[in-house]
């Protein structure tokens, strides 16, 4: 399936229409995913009528080079967005030194997301965070939980199911929060060769300098299987799977949830 962004904001219409008049927050990591999300955001941001603002996490310092940065940046400014890069209290030296340094990035990472977001000061029922996970993240958290949670037995034995509970709420393209704030996930149906033709075609740029440890990171391993097997999947069989044979955990489980809590333990 090629992306084209008149198929995408027919299929998300009814959702874009309710951001009118919103404040839109677009995590940018300036990889492949988030790229194609903001260039689509920024797109519907002016048929739809919604102001959007791109922030990124410059971590691990080694991918981003401030003419990286510059490049990168350069190129929005050109669209009619500011990316704001955000620094971090970490060094790399941290990531060598640990035995994963991909959760240790993405503790970073979070904890740097989850000051951000709390330190501005909202009219949360006028905002909406947009989170650019993907279709094969989705199946890449159901394999995991298959081969950690119901194939063996995980040590602690909830912190599987913990994991779990945070990775289920990303198989949900929109979820509405208590305190009125909302959280969009707008790629969800797409898979990873699909985005990556998207861009070439656009030449939209991306990071240039790999991660130093990329081969720890589960999605990159799992999507070198996948490219070798020509692997493509549906959402909706990905998520019917995960509803009657994971027992994905139902949108209130998330929506109920204080807006602390959910963007520090969850988001």
């Amino acid at each position: 399936m090629s992306i084209s962004y008149k198929e995408w904001s027919k299929e998300y219409r009814e959702i874009l229409q309710v951001f009118s008049g919103k404040k839109v927050y677009i995590l940018y990591s300036g990889g492949k995913d988030s790229s194609l999300c903001l260039d689509m955001m920024l797109e519907a941001s002016s048929e739809f009528g919604f102001l959007i603002e791109a922030h990124g996490g410059a971590f691990p310092l080694h991918r981003y080079l401030e003419e990286e940065k510059s490049r990168l940046a350069i190129y929005w400014k050109d669209r009619g967005i500011h990316v704001q890069w955000h620094d971090v209290d970490s060094m790399d030296s941290d990531l060598e030194s640990a035995q994963n340094p991909c959760l240790v990035c993405q503790k970073v990472r979070k904890k740097l997301m989850h000051h951000l977001l709390l330190s501005w000061e909202h009219d949360w029922s006028q905002v909406v965070l947009v989170a650019s996970y993907t279709l094969w993240d989705l199946v890449g958290y159901a394999v995991e939980h298959l081969l950690s949670n119901l194939f063996s037995s995980p040590t602690p034995p909830d912190k599987g199911l913990q994991r779990f509970i945070e990775t289920g709420q990303r198989f949900y393209p929109l979820l509405h929060m208590k305190e009125g704030y909302m959280v969009f996930r707008p790629l969800l149906q797409y898979n990873t060769p699909e985005i990556i033709e998207y861009l070439q075609d656009r030449s939209i740029p991306i990071l240039s300098v790999p991660c130093k440890y990329k081969d720890f990171r589960p999605k990159r391993i799992l999507e070198n299987y996948y490219n070798k097997l020509g692997l493509l999947f549906e959402y909706n069989l990905v998520m019917d799977f995960a509803r009657k044979s994971l027992g994905l955990p139902e949108p209130l489980r998330y929506t109920s949830t204080d807006k602390d809590e959910y963007l520090k333990k969850l988001f």
